[in-house]
């Protein structure tokens, strides 16, 4: 009787399991299925994608077709230089504002965060009007430094690195404050290598954001010399021209593959690290 007792409970975990499981796949697959479909267009030639046959011949000719269709090197250095300067910039404001909110004693000092996290709130395409009228009273259209200036100022880095700051003991920097350490050696030889994986998790977020934005950039340029990679996309689906799926899909792939290939180097630290400041 015991036994049938005990065997019970234990299938019903065993089945719940299951179908935890069997959900996890499915939302997976779910995930995973666009770019399955824009694996199978861009690896087929144009004539074959009328039906779904496993021994439809291969071809990488869409991904030449594609290269040189639209200036990709062009936009892949745009994107990666505007990537880089708004990484750099939020990262170096983000760790003073947070140093700044955890260790100095200001006035007000919560009313500040709080407006911090306000930012939180606010979509960024609620504010392109006004960023698109200052970005163009400084004489900015149309330049990197124009779409990459109103990101530089990172609400949520900011608030990552001041729980992560939080948790850092006073001690330390007291010792070293006795041993003749100025404020910036603190910061540069305690609190940043200390806070590094969240520094990995949120460039990784940042990149992965501005990689793919698309409005704000589509809004603020003119010309092929600094437009983005997702700008540069919609040339392959201009009206005119047809949709041309083929090079759509290559296309997608070229310009997604660099933050795959990123973001399984980085997995470990990206969980990591929002495991152990996110719930702080």
């Amino acid at each position: 009787m015991s036994l049938s007792l005990t065997a019970a409970p234990t299938q019903s975990v065993s089945l719940r399991r299951i179908g935890w499981n069997l959900l996890t796949w499915g939302a997976a697959l779910l995930w995973i299925f666009p770019i399955l479909v824009a694996t199978w267009v861009a690896i087929h030639p144009a004539a074959d994608q009328g039906g779904f046959s496993l021994f439809a011949p291969l071809t990488a000719q869409n991904f030449i077709n594609a290269w040189h269709a639209a200036p990709f090197g062009r936009y892949f250095l745009n994107t990666i230089s505007l990537v880089l300067l708004i990484v750099f910039f939020q990262l170096i404001l983000a760790t003073m504002a947070a140093y700044a909110l955890v260790r100095f004693r200001l006035k007000g000092a919560g009313i500040l965060f709080a407006l911090v996290l306000l930012q939180l709130m606010i979509s960024p395409d609620v504010l392109i009007l006004n960023n698109y009228q200052t970005i163009g009273a400084l004489g900015l259209r149309d330049t990197l430094l124009g779409i990459a200036l109103p990101y530089f100022a990172s609400a949520f880095a900011i608030f990552l690195l001041r729980q992560t700051f939080k948790s850092i003991p006073l001690v330390l920097e007291e010792a070293a404050i006795v041993e003749g350490a100025s404020r910036f050696y603190i910061l540069r030889r305690i609190y940043i290598p200390l806070a590094k994986p969240v520094y990995i998790a949120f460039a990784l977020v940042s990149i992965s954001f501005h990689w793919n934005d698309f409005l704000w950039p589509l809004v603020i340029t003119d010309s092929v010399n600094v437009r983005p990679l997702t700008v540069g996309l919609q040339l392959f689906s201009a009206p005119e021209q047809g949709v041309q799926w083929a090079l759509i899909g290559a296309a997608t792939l070229m310009t997604s593959v660099p933050l795959l290939v990123l973001f399984l180097v980085f997995q470990r630290q990206f969980v990591q690290s929002f495991m152990r400041a996110g719930i702080r």
